[in-house]
């Protein structure tokens, strides 16, 4: 068993500025690192800001001008504020590290914290995170009285739903019947120890998703626990059971090094 220890940081009025919680995931990666302390998990609300990884494209950042802190994780742009639970396990991993498995471990956690609050989601191939799907895409309503096939997300490289309004904003997927995403993992893995992490929407205005491409995706959009549900969720309320299937599932979890293909002689 890997001992995991869970650090509140802060929420709500006493939400954890970007920058702040940054220091404190380096401070204890290094600290990981050198054994000092057991794997451990920060968990926070940060203030609404948006934050860029290293593939976000100019096309997919606000066009307001609103200011995007760019930082050192994998994955493209997204947003963080009030009513997102966002996580940062900072864990030491075999190497060479699986990346992909301990995204997979995160995903797993998410997934049965929805289940929990009678919510199905699941992940969705090639995309990371965990989803909502949507209906077929026969069965979803037209956009703008458009054939799906002719879907100018996707068809259009002049397009940009950034300026299109409600009918092609993210945070609207739910109405159109699309997939949505409620939980986003983006990490970065440094010496064997894992840093950055997820988020996961309780109760978030998503209309903040509206100004960009989140996760740099045209095609779905965002939801919450809350909208789907229905009814409002708290942090408060998701947080003890977030911790524990994160413990569950990091915990108890059989680590393993990368396999690497040797090449044929």
């Amino acid at each position: 068993m890997n001992e995991l220890r869970f650090v509140r940081l802060g929420f709500g009025e006493d939400a954890v500025e970007y920058q702040e919680a940054w220091d404190e995931q380096r401070r204890v990666h290094a600290a990981r690192f050198a054994d000092e302390i057991p794997d451990t998990c920060l968990l926070l609300e940060h203030p609404p800001v948006y934050t860029a990884g290293r593939r976000t494209e100019d096309s997919e950042r606000p066009l307001d001008g609103t200011p995007v802190i760019d930082v050192d994780r994998g994955g493209k742009i997204t947003w963080h504020g009030p009513g997102q639970l966002v996580g940062y396990p900072i864990q030491k991993l075999p190497r060479p590290v699986d990346v992909v498995a301990h995204v997979r471990r995160l995903e797993e956690a998410l997934i049965r914290t929805a289940a929990d609050f009678g919510l199905a989601t699941t992940r969705v191939e090639g995309r990371s995170g965990v989803w909502v799907l949507g209906d077929p895409v026969e069965q979803r309503p037209k956009l703008g009285g458009l054939s799906l096939d002719f879907d100018p997300r996707l068809n259009d490289d002049e397009f940009d739903a950034r300026l299109n309004g409600p009918e092609y904003a993210p945070s609207n997927a739910g109405q159109r019947r699309e997939d949505r995403k409620l939980a986003a993992i983006g990490i970065r893995v440094a010496k064997g120890v894992t840093m950055h992490g997820f988020s996961f929407n309780v109760n978030p205005d998503n209309t903040w998703f509206d100004r960009i491409v989140p996760c740099g995706i045209r095609d779905a959009g965002v939801t919450s626990l809350s909208y789907e549900l229905g009814r409002e969720v708290t942090i408060a309320e998701v947080l003890p059971v977030a911790e524990k299937h994160l413990r569950d599932i990091l915990e108890n979890a059989e680590l393993a090094p990368r396999e690497i293909e040797q090449a044929s002689a």
